[in-house]
């Protein structure tokens, strides 16, 4: 098939990288894959059989019109028409459904955050008038399907895939140290002031462990330097910034902590506990609860408890034995999340639609 994804630009973020995965696997099935956005952003490197599209130009301010019109314009050309297009994201979604309809492109547009989640009127619009024009929208978990269903959309669930293969623990040392991965500048969203807040007297107590943060954004990791050294914990906390191997940081190290204040189904947890990480969430809404099953396959906490998350993360650092529990656990669970797995859904998704 020939097949289109579309985002708005290629930040560091899960969406973006879900859409790269996605996009690569296509690709070695033996697709035809576009890679099409509409800002500039260049995180992730793409196979050469991907063929990107930049369509970044004009000089309308307002990037959801000029998207509409770029996208438009190259759909007019009959060749360029693919046999679907797969669209990331509520506003996206908007533009790609619309020209969709116009060129009578078959589409899925998917959601990678709950409904709750976005409340601007555009948003609303967009799901509550446009999605039921969609052949298909995909959410990530079981949470949003009656809410889509209302609005007459044709609703599927459809998790994330895990990025990374599973590691081999055998033979492993890992470092004293805490993982916790985000863009920065969505520090309100990722709870990172929160967490900072949280390991703070912990710090104290186990002065050899450390808070490895990973993610890009200047502002926010302004913000949250200014808040460890308010706290005084400068020695244990690393912003390490953007990185391409994250999977080489969590195989370093012991625990992953996901302080999200809410999510859709968190990618970066599930890739945590391929690479063999005890694990430990808050209970938000959504996504942590379909991947951990407490106390077995890690540490599930009340949503936005502080107070239970700081215990959850000494019981982690003082006990081996839970920790070696949980990672043996974890990696056996997360089979169905494998990357074939979820192509092969997304196939039948195709095929059907």
């Amino acid at each position: 098939m020939k097949i289109d994804f579309i985002i708005s630009a290629l930040h560091g973020g899960g969406a973006e990288r879900v859409m790269v995965l996605l996009a690569e696997y296509f690709s070695k099935k033996g697709h035809v894959v576009k890679l099409i956005t509409f800002n500039d952003g260049e995180f992730y490197e793409l196979n050469e059989n991907i063929t990107r599209v930049k369509l970044h130009h004009g000089s309308i301010k307002n990037h959801k019109i000029r998207s509409f019109i770029n996208l438009h314009s190259y759909y007019k050309l009959k060749s360029n028409r693919p046999d679907f297009i797969i669209s990331f994201l509520t506003l996206i979604n908007l533009i790609t459904i619309i020209v969709a309809k116009i060129y009578g492109i078959n589409i899925i547009a998917s959601e990678h955050i709950n409904h709750l989640q976005q409340k601007s009127k555009l948003a609303l619009f967009t799901k509550k008038y446009i999605y039921k024009y969609a052949n298909y929208i995909t959410v990530l978990t079981s949470y949003d399907i009656n809410y889509y269903k209302k609005l007459k959309a044709n609703v599927v669930v459809m998790p994330n895939p895990s990025t990374f293969s599973s590691f081999n623990e055998i033979g492993n040392i890992r470092d004293k140290s805490i993982i916790a991965v985000g863009n920065l500048d969505r520090y309100n969203h990722k709870g990172f002031d929160n967490l900072i807040s949280i390991v703070a007297p912990i710090f104290k107590k186990y002065p050899d462990w450390t808070l490895k943060i990973i993610g890009a954004g200047d502002v926010g990791k302004t913000f949250l330097k200014n808040l460890v050294e308010k706290h005084n914990i400068n020695s244990n906390v690393e912003f390490l910034g953007f990185k391409n191997n994250v999977s080489t940081y969590m195989q370093e190290s012991e625990i992953f902590v996901l302080s999200s204040r809410f999510e859709g189904l968190p990618m970066v947890l599930i890739e945590a506990m391929s690479q063999g990480m005890a694990c430990i969430a808050y209970d938000c809404v959504t996504g942590p609860s379909d991947i951990i099953k407490n106390n077995y396959n890690g540490l599930l906490i009340g949503d936005q408890d502080s107070i239970k998350m700081r215990e959850g993360i000494i019981s982690l650092i003082n006990d081996k034995n839970l920790r070696t529990k949980l990672k043996n656990n974890s990696t056996e669970s997360i089979k169905k999340y494998d990357i074939e797995n979820i192509y092969q859904q997304w196939l039948k998704l195709l095929k059907d639609g």
